[in-house]
């Protein structure tokens, strides 16, 4: 068990050899791991202070300049606050940053609605050239993490505040665009990413112990989204179920929505936030007021 944040900090220190690479933050070093390199790599780690605007102008300067850059605040201010420098200053001119955003979704809890962002993929999603990913564990936040760094222009990676399950193993591969599938079952596909894949391959096996046999995919790739596996789902299992930590207006509910509406029309069922903001309470507690939770995904195949 490990949070994505946590991962993060160490995927920054197991690079920072590399001269070449520089971390930001916005006063949150702390929570979003980047003390972790400060620590070891302290001349090559800013912190812009409490200055969401200066943290994307100033990381998107050094990447200009040619500089590996990894920028980090909680999702709620790097998509609310500096959503105009995400959008002009790092999209719009296609500037080669990481924008690595901690603490997003309901998962944060006792921080309560204001800090608990389930708008962030819906508003990097709709940005023009911005590459959306979210890992689900220790080992997919680093290898897609290592993605990043070598790809080309803009990218938005949603990491979490709480630990999580261990899903993937060393030998797992990712790809900007991919998915991971669990399983083949035909009686139905639950498509997830970030810290609700573990809910769900947990909903797969109490299922299979009910007889009933589903597929678990993991799109930790958002945007751009795996559609050849979208539809592929669609025309071999009986049933789909969307679930995240998000709304499910804008969310990856409604992305394969669209992908269905156009390629291969068949209802989804979407479990999220429904138009609501978040509640204050433990993660766990606000994940079951919420039903982000293997008993609801259960009861829409029973």
């Amino acid at each position: 068990m490990k949070s994505t944040r946590k991962a993060y900090g160490e995927y920054l220190v197991s690079i920072g050899n590399d001269t070449n690479v520089v971390v930001l933050d916005a006063d949150v070093a702390n929570a979003t791991k980047t003390e972790m390199f400060k620590k070891e790599f302290p001349k090559r780690h800013i912190d812009v202070g409490i200055s969401e605007a200066d943290l994307i102008g100033t990381a998107c300067g050094l990447a200009l300049c040619k500089k590996t850059v990894f920028a980090s605040t909680f999702a709620i201010f790097m998509t609310g606050r500096a959503y105009d420098q995400v959008r002009n200053t790092a999209a719009y001119s296609h500037v080669n940053v990481n924008l690595c955003a901690t603490h997003a979704g309901v998962m944060v809890g006792e921080d309560g609605p204001t800090h608990q962002c389930i708008e962030d993929v819906a508003l990097m999603n709709v940005i023009p050239t911005m590459k959306v990913l979210s890992p689900a564990d220790d080992i997919s936040t680093k290898k897609i993490l290592e993605l990043c760094k070598n790809e080309e222009g803009p990218k938005y990676i949603r990491l979490g505040r709480s630990d999580v399950e261990d899903i993937y193993t060393e030998n797992d591969i990712f790809k900007i665009g991919g998915s991971n599938t669990f399983g083949n079952g035909t009686d139905g596909t639950i498509f997830a990413y970030g810290p609700t894949v573990a809910i769900a391959l947990n909903s797969k096996k109490e299922l299979a112990e009910k007889g009933i046999d589903v597929r678990v995919v993991d799109l930790y790739s958002i945007k751009p989204v795996d559609r050849e596996t979208i539809i592929k789902c669609a025309k071999e299992t009986n049933k789909l179920v969307s679930i995240e930590d998000h709304s499910i207006i804008g969310g990856i509910g409604s992305i394969i929505s669209n992908v269905l509406c156009e390629e291969y029309p068949k209802k989804l069922e979407k479990i999220g936030i429904n138009d609501t903001f978040g509640k204050s309470g433990s993660a766990k507690a606000v994940y079951e007021y919420f039903g982000l939770t293997k008993e609801n995904i259960i009861s829409k195949f029973i």
